[in-house]
Formats: structure tokens, C-alpha cells, sequence
């Protein structure tokens, strides 16, 4: 996902080149140098916005399977503490 930043003046002179960015990304839109507003596809609008989605589903990483983890051998499960 790339996101875009754009003045408001360069948003005013190229609105359909603003539009081909946000299908690769949000658009970010600044005002004066601050940002003022974002354009996102209406898809994209759709996913952040569903009211059905649980907090578990937004949570989920499909991709997680992907992931190598091998966790180290815990030969100790506490030591005595140092009070020195």
C-alpha cells in the first residue's frame, strides 16, 4: 500500500490523478502543509467503516502462517532473586 500526499492545489489541478493514486493507496491531503483530508476508494471506505466486523476478525493476521517462529527452550522457569 503507497500512500500519497498532495497539496491542495496540486489535488485541484489533477482530481484524476488523485483518484488513480488512492487505488493504490490512501491520498492524503494537505492544507497549508498540515494534513486535512484523506480520498480512499469507496472499497476501501467500505472495510474501515463495516460495523459487522468483530474485533477479532480486525485483529486476525491470515498471513500468520507465514510466519517461522521457533521459541527458545526455557530451562528455568524463575531464579532467586539478587539482592545484593
Amino acid at each position: 500500500m503507497t500512500i500519497t500526499t498532495l497539496s491542495s492545489r496540486e489535488f485541484n489541478l489533477d482530481i484524476a490523478g488523485a483518484k488513480r493514486a488512492a487505488a493504490h493507496g490512501p491520498v492524503v491531503i494537505a492544507d497549508r502543509g498540515h494534513p486535512s483530508h484523506v480520498l480512499l476508494t469507496y472499497e476501501r471506505y467500505l472495510a474501515l467503516s463495516n460495523p459487522q466486523a468483530s474485533i477479532v476478525e480486525m485483529l486476525a493476521m491470515p498471513e500468520a502462517d507465514d510466519i517461522e517462529f521457533e521459541p527458545p527452550h526455557v530451562s528455568q522457569v524463575y531464579r532467586a532473586a539478587d539482592l545484593g
